[in-house]
């Protein structure tokens, strides 16, 4: 005789396994000694935009300058660009046939360039392509940790489309991370914080309004 099955069923969630496939990571870290090395940062960003009057790429207004920084920037760019690298090493590992997944040992090849945004700045939709990695780091968000009306933050599309948001636009996965499945997620600036993520992530930087130069540093990391 068959046993009458319940039409609905109370789910424990904590029985819900979920596994999280094809993560994109981006990684957040804030340097320990970023107020003296954010001061050097502003005193020779200022000293070139003295003399070099920039280049565009995707910066919708502002200054941007040449992707020779760590050449130019001087004792502090060197510091930046040590503190980057690490990042860069403790987020990869190489495969070997013999050894399996083992730390970096190599030499990353670099390039990185300065963004300084005036007010009603941004910059368009863009990805890196021909580096692993890229970085940002923030040597004044422009006051948008106090105000978050200055704007000017990261935004980075789903990479998988808006497939979720298309089907409708009312539906949302309630899993931890998955909230913005179709849609954008941003990261707010804060001085003094660096952040990494895969180099084909496309990402663009909302229009900026607020009353003092926005300044960051961006990196790229190859081999």
């Amino acid at each position: 005789m068959s046993v009458p099955m319940p039409q609905k069923l109370d789910l424990n969630p904590d029985a819900i396994q979920i596994h999280n496939f094809f993560v994109t990571p981006v990684a957040s870290i804030v340097h320990p000694h970023a107020e003296p090395l954010n001061a050097q940062l502003r005193e020779v960003i200022a000293q070139r935009m003295d003399v070099d009057p920039g280049t565009a790429h995707s910066n919708q207004g502002g200054w941007q300058s040449t992707s020779d920084f760590t050449t130019w920037g001087g004792e502090a760019a060197q510091a930046l660009l040590a503190f980057a690298e690490s990042l860069a090493n403790q987020l990869t590992a190489v495969h070997s046939a013999e050894h399996g997944l083992i730390e970096p040992t190599f030499e990353w090849k670099h390039n990185a360039w300065v963004n300084v945004n005036l007010p009603g700045d941004y910059n368009d939709l863009h990805g890196h392509p021909g580096a692993y990695w890229s970085g940002v780091y923030w040597v004044d968000d422009g006051g948008r940790q106090a105000d978050p009306a200055v704007g000017g933050d990261l935004e980075f599309p789903d990479p998988r489309g808006m497939v979720p948001s298309v089907y409708n636009p009312d539906l949302r996965m309630r899993i931890e991370g998955c909230l913005t499945a179709g849609y954008s997620t941003t990261v707010a600036p804060a001085t003094g914080t660096f952040i990494m993520f895969p180099s084909w992530l496309m990402h663009s930087v909302r229009r900026y309004n607020g009353t003092r130069p926005r300044i960051s540093i961006a990196f790229n990391f190859g081999v």
